[in-house]
């Protein structure tokens, strides 16, 4: 008997440890987003936003190319990520199914709107809409810089930019609704890592230290182009938008 009553309490203790290491708050909240998904988040926020703001100015140009370069990076990771990351972050959690995501829209206007732990359905579409508009216009802008394309790859540069603000704008309202809606706010939560939910609901992993690396290498790449590590010109067709200047020199 008292071998079993020692069972029982080692098992209750392997139980807690458990239930530490998921991050599960007294406040019935768990640890939904890593550290990794959370910086990748940001950072991607703030990369597309200079760049997009940068994308008219040639005295600017090489805070633009930087920050289109940031994004495809951060992107890739993202993607990596989402292979070998923690649940949540996973790429295999998003309900891409065209009855869930309706489902689920359906749902906000009823009583009882559905609650996901992780990406609710309407939020995956977006995510896979931002990854791959992202890519798009972080490989076409690349391509300019490296003149492997004339005015039609301009063209599509911009259109994939646009399209992504709009992507952007429509996932900052839906996050506004959900949050409104659920009694939730789901910008804090991407902030702090926390959301409602159950124990085993929990990511399990803040895996801080490859948020660390991931933002290091960020800084790292900004501090080289700061420093002239390596040097910056304007692409032929940004030259031509602008009366055709001669030269750039990004000092």
């Amino acid at each position: 008997m008292k071998l079993r009553e020692e069972g029982q309490s080692g098992r209750h203790q392997g139980e807690h440890e458990v239930i530490e290491m998921n991050d599960v708050r007294s406040d019935g909240t768990v640890l939904v987003w890593d550290f990794p998904t959370r910086a990748f988040h940001w950072m991607l926020a703030l990369s597309f936003l200079v760049a997009y703001v940068t994308s008219e100015s040639e005295t600017w140009f090489g805070v633009h190319l930087m920050s289109g370069v940031t994004l495809v990076a951060l992107i890739l990771f993202r993607l990596m990520w989402g292979i070998f990351g923690t649940r949540h972050a996973r790429l295999t959690s998003l309900q891409l199914a065209p009855a869930s995501v309706l489902r689920y829209l359906k749902s906000l206007l009823g009583p009882r709107p559905e609650h996901h732990v992780g990406h609710n359905p309407a939020g995956s579409v977006a995510i896979v809409l931002l990854l791959g508009l992202g890519l798009l216009t972080g490989v076409t802008g690349l391509s300019m810089y490296f003149e492997l394309g004339g005015e039609w790859l301009k063209e599509i540069h911009e259109f994939c930019a646009n399209a992504m603000l709009a992507v952007v704008l429509v996932h900052i309202a839906g996050v506004v609704v959900s949050s409104f809606l659920h009694r939730e706010n789901l910008a804090r939560a991407m902030v702090s890592g926390y959301k409602k939910g159950a124990p085993g609901d929990a990511a399990g992993r803040a895996h801080r230290g490859v948020a660390a690396l991931l933002v290091a290498a960020v800084v790292a790449g900004w501090a080289s182009y700061a420093t002239g590590v390596f040097s910056v010109h304007v692409p032929a067709v940004m030259q031509e938008r602008h009366g055709g200047h001669e030269g750039y020199d990004d000092d």
